[in-house]
C-alpha cells in the first residue's frame, strides 16, 4: 500500500449525488456539501501541516463525464469560500458583541464600585456586600474578556483553514 502524498485528501464516492446535500434545493453548483463529506474533507486537512499544500482528489465509480467533474470542482471551491466568508462574518461579529459587552461590563463594574463605596464599612454585613459588589462588577467583565482572550483564535483558525481549502486544486477520477 502506497502512502498518500503530503497534503492529499482523497474522496472515494460511487456517484457525484454522494457529495452533496440532497436536500439542498439550490443549483448543483451552488449546493451544500453534503455534511459527512464535509466533515470528512475538514477532519483529513486538519492532520496535514498548517503549511503542507492541500489537494482534494475525489474518486467517482460512475462513468467519466467532463462537465460533472467540472462541476464538482466548482462547487467544492464554491462551497468552502462561502463557508471561509460566513466564518469571517462570524468572526466580526463575535468581536463586535466582545466590544459591546466591554462596555457592558465596564459600565457595570463602576456601578458596583459607586455602590462599594456609598456602604459604611466596619460592620459585617457592610463589609460582607462591599465585598460583594467588588467581585459581581468583576465578574461582569468575564464574557469579554473570554472573548478577546479565548473565543475569537479557534473560528480565525479555522476560517483559515477553510479559505486553504477553497483555493486548493481539486482534481476528479473517474473509476468504471
Amino acid at each position: 500500500m502506497t502512502t498518500p502524498a503530503p497534503g492529499l485528501i482523497e474522496l472515494r464516492l460511487n456517484n457525484v449525488g454522494q457529495l452533496f446535500n440532497t436536500m439542498d434545493p439550490s443549483p448543483f453548483h451552488e449546493r451544500d456539501l453534503d455534511h459527512d463529506a464535509e466533515e470528512f474533507i475538514l477532519s483529513w486537512a486538519r492532520e496535514h501541516e498548517k503549511d503542507s499544500n492541500l489537494r482534494i482528489r475525489i474518486v467517482l465509480r460512475q462513468a467519466e463525464d467532463a462537465e460533472s467533474a467540472r462541476l464538482v470542482r466548482e462547487s467544492i471551491q464554491h462551497y468552502f469560500e462561502y463557508r471561509a466568508r460566513i466564518t469571517r462574518r462570524d468572526l466580526g461579529e463575535l468581536f463586535r458583541e466582545g466590544r459591546t459587552a466591554l462596555l457592558i461590563g465596564l459600565l457595570f463594574l463602576a456601578a458596583t464600585l459607586v455602590l462599594r463605596d456609598l456602604i459604611t464599612p466596619g460592620y459585617r454585613l457592610g463589609d460582607f456586600l462591599r465585598e460583594g459588589l467588588t467581585i459581581c462588577g468583576w465578574v461582569g467583565l468575564w464574557k469579554p474578556i473570554d472573548i478577546h482572550l479565548y473565543r475569537w483564535w479557534p473560528l480565525r483558525a479555522h476560517g483559515r483553514l477553510l479559505t486553504r481549502l477553497s483555493v486548493c486544486p481539486v482534481e476528479v477520477v473517474f473509476e468504471s
